[in-house]
């Protein structure tokens, strides 16, 4: 049995004795919370419950040396440091459980994350900034294991830039000149997957300030230590990247969860390293335990021996903590008991003004549902089953919005041949509910604030009458020029970025004149170069991170979907990480140069904009709308497109492409053609050939899927030429789908059709390599050629016969 320290005069000074008690008092809070939301789940008021006891004593002792300005990236275990840094409030913590819609009551999403997934607010209500200096932040948290991690190095990244690069110092509402840290927690199995390698690698190469601890209690659900970590321990496996006198790396500390001594002296050391040094720093916590088990959803006893449990009975940080201040006389027993009673009493407090507050609402709109609907029953042939309906609803026990709304609408449906009088008035308070209930449930998918993207004005490309004609490259280049010298903020990372300006010589020279924290090279790691640009774009920074092409994005889809793509809409409006993802893709030459895979990025990637410029031009167009805007975003060069000659517009750091805003190429009179990217070109040299025997072609390049057509010019072609092609570079049935149900759908653009709509894909496959792979695999412009005549044989068989 492990002995307990005992308080020295000299450790009694750095230890505060009103200070280990203000600790005990949180750590006890937190653990009457978790014990609480386990029997709310079991008694039908929550969903599902997850919790944080047994890490309740790491978790304090970190918070005391957790400063304004910091942020926190960790998982749902992280209650007690949420708590104790005042980022969370009880009675939050319990409107979280129940899933309240109201962002005053539930700030961290406003009832859209199940309970332990914590955030503080970094946007005021109109989606401006907010003085990241005057708070401790949370970023927005997320269930995948491991996925905190890549964001992670972002806002330690960010930290280093703040420091390193002078222009940036007067940005002091989001940093003291970088001496922010950035803490991240892990569950010791979750150290297992790639995403936690490779962040931990980046950040051992970028030296920045980070302070990763792991929560070891020797479990990932079922499965132990030596089936997830080599050497059973995630120290001993990372010890090569411990620094020494010759070799930078990382301070790596290990320290038991219930010897709060060694806690506090740890966390100390590894605030000073990282916040004083930028030395990363790993803090594996081991001999935790997790006294309920996983969550709500299953049993520990199932899987952990009797000995082991009876282990964490006795190793339990609480009992541990509870006997260190009995043992150093810090307090009595009778004073312990009364702050457990007390904290005891604030939980249950807490809860019940949660509870009250969320049902509050509830039975509002219940009771008001249930008085329509008796008065409607009252006037109609259907009385029984409408009484009846009501009278279930009111019987109902915990009653939530569904119950509410599905009874309105089996009323309504009943209701349907009474007269519309007698109706009127229920149809009416359930449209004011859907209303409601789009703005609790489906708002902030994307900006709403003033610097959202359709709130950005275009500006048209100005020509010098000697323009000269240029590489598409030469365009970006000279765009990005721009927007580094103008921003102190905007900086570029990837692979190959940094000294030889990227692959296609579109940061060629940059580097060079504007230094290596503005265009920097990094390793081949396409998850953190993403969650480098997702957590600067956190603190205020405007990264553009390149993925160097497009078949890459795969690797990095989980942390983009995950994490980016709906951190507006899981905080309600309460984060914003507007990062730039630079990428190319289209047809090259074979299977993994010629991605195309837009189906896949649509499916995945909704709030985040899609932007797909036929070329450069276009492309510079709409960086400078990007960084004008608030949004993240996706921009896919075409990769064929580099080398084609452009004219230099004269306002290159100016001009702005309007997105969502489909460019009409070509207009015509027989079909409609949608597309984008680099299928631009083929349609165009397609219609042209087409003109030639009589077949007068409209193409339109959407140039954004997201958004997409705002101002619906694609129905208004459709309405003009009763026929339409919708063509990419997809698989069947990818974007070229989504297309046509934007436009056939949502613009009821069938009114106006002749023919049926048509989709041209390429195949299935994947590219095959070289010219002909290409011809055979992807849309030629003679497959356009086909697709277009045979509708036209179809409308006209005798002006247009079979060709084949």
């Amino acid at each position: 049995m492990e002995t307990l320290s005992t308080l020295t005069e000299e450790k009694t000074a750095t230890l505060d004795k009103q200070r280990i008690l203000a600790d005990y008092k949180i750590v006890m809070i937190s653990r009457h919370a978790s014990l609480t939301v386990r029997k709310e789940v079991f008694m039908g008021k929550a969903k599902f419950g997850i919790y944080g006891d047994g890490k309740e004593l790491a978790q304090v002792a970190m918070a005391r040396f957790f400063e304004h300005g910091d942020f926190r990236s960790g998982y749902y275990r992280d209650q007690t440091i949420m708590f104790a840094t005042e980022g969370l409030g009880l009675q939050e913590y319990f409107a979280q459980l129940y899933a309240h819609t109201e962002v005053q009551a539930e700030p961290a999403s406003g009832g859209r994350l199940m309970n332990g997934h914590f955030a503080t607010r970094s946007l005021n209500e109109d989606g401006s900034w907010k003085n990241l200096m005057a708070s401790k932040n949370s970023t927005a948290d997320i269930s995948p294991t491991a996925a905190q991690m890549p964001k992670l190095l972002g806002l330690a990244y960010a930290s280093k830039l703040y420091k390193e690069n002078p222009k940036l110092h007067s940005m002091t509402t989001f940093s003291n000149k970088g001496r922010e840290v950035a803490w991240g927690t892990i569950g010791n199995a979750s150290t297992a997957e790639g995403m936690f390698f490779e962040t931990f690698n980046a950040g051992g190469v970028l030296q920045v300030p980070m302070v990763i601890s792991v929560w070891d209690d020797d479990y990932g659900i079922s499965v132990t230590n030596e089936l997830q970590v080599t050497k059973a321990s995630i120290s001993k496996a990372l010890s090569g990247f411990k620094r020494n006198q010759k070799e930078k790396g990382y301070e790596i500390f290990v320290v038991k969860g219930w010897d709060y001594e060694e806690l506090v002296r740890t966390y100390g050391k590894a605030a000073r390293l990282a916040r004083e040094e930028h030395i990363p720093v790993l803090v594996h916590v081991v001999e935790m335990t997790q006294p309920q088990g996983h969550s709500t959803s299953g049993s520990h006893e199932r899987y952990k021996s009797k000995e082991r449990l009876a282990w964490e009975a006795a190793f339990d940080c609480v009992v541990k903590f509870k006997a260190y201040i009995l043992a150093n006389n810090i307090a009595s027993e009778e004073e312990l008991d009364k702050i457990d009673a007390e904290a005891r009493q604030l939980v249950k407090e807490n809860k019940d003004r949660a509870w009250k507050a969320f049902t509050g609402s509830i039975k509002k709109e219940l009771n008001e549902a249930v008085h329509l609907i008796r008065a409607l029953a009252s006037h109609c042939n259907k009385q029984e089953e409408l009484l009846q309906l009501a009278d279930e609803l009111t019987q109902t026990l915990n009653p939530v919005r569904m119950d509410v709304i599905g009874t309105v609408r089996k009323c309504l449906l009943l209701a349907r041949n009474e007269p519309q009088e007698l109706k009127a008035e229920l149809q009416d308070w359930y449209k004011a509910q859907q209303r409601l209930n789009l703005e609790r449930y489906s708002s902030h998918q994307y900006s709403e604030s003033a610097e959202n993207v359709r709130s950005i004005a275009s500006e048209p490309a100005i020509y010098d009458e000697q323009a000269p004609l240029v590489d598409g490259r030469e365009i970006l280049k000279a765009c990005f020029d721009k927007m580094l010298s103008r921003d102190p903020r905007v900086f570029a990372i990837g692979e190959d970025v940094g000294l030889i300006g990227d692959v296609n010589q579109a940061f060629a020279g940059l580097q060079a004149k504007h230094g290596e924290l503005r265009v920097t090279d990094t390793g081949i790691r396409e998850v953190s170069i993403i969650g480098q640009g997702i957590g600067s774009a956190l603190r205020g920074l405007r990264p553009i991170t390149e993925i160097q092409y497009l078949d890459y994005l795969i690797y990095a889809l989980m942390t983009l979907s995950d994490d980016l793509a709906c951190l507006h809409y899981r905080t309600k409006g309460g984060q914003k990480a507007p990062l730039i993802i630079r990428t190319r893709g289209h047809r090259l030459e074979g299977v993994w140069h010629s991605g195309s895979p837009i189906g896949m990025i649509l499916s995945s990637l909704r709030g985040i904009l899609i932007c797909v410029p036929r070329n450069m031009t276009q492309a510079a167009g709409m960086y400078n709308t990007l960084l004008e805007a608030d949004e993240p975003a996706l921009l896919i060069e075409v990769l064929s497109g580099y080398r084609l000659k452009e004219k230099m517009p004269a306002n290159i750091g100016k001009f702005k492409v309007a997105l969502g805003k489909p460019d009409i190429l070509r207009e015509g009179e027989d079909v409609t053609i949608v597309t984008y990217g680099a299928m631009c070109r083929i349609v165009m040299n397609a219609a042209k050939q087409l003109e030639e025997i009589g077949i007068s072609v409209e193409v339109i390049d959407v140039q954004t899927l997201v958004p997409f057509d705002l101002d619906q010019v694609i129905a208004k072609s459709i309405q003009k030429t009763n026929r339409v092609i919708f063509a990419d570079e997809d698989v069947p049935g990818g974007a070229s789908a989504y297309m046509m149900q934007q436009v056939v759908e949502g613009q009821n653009a069938y009114y106006f059709l002749d023919s049926k709509p048509v989709t041209l894909s390429a195949k299935e496959h994947r590219p095959a390599y070289s010219s002909d792979g290409d011809y055979f695999s992807k849309p030629s412009a003679d497959d356009v050629i086909d697709k277009v005549y045979q509708l036209m044989h179809e409308a006209e068989p005798k002006r247009f016969p079979p060709i084949y």
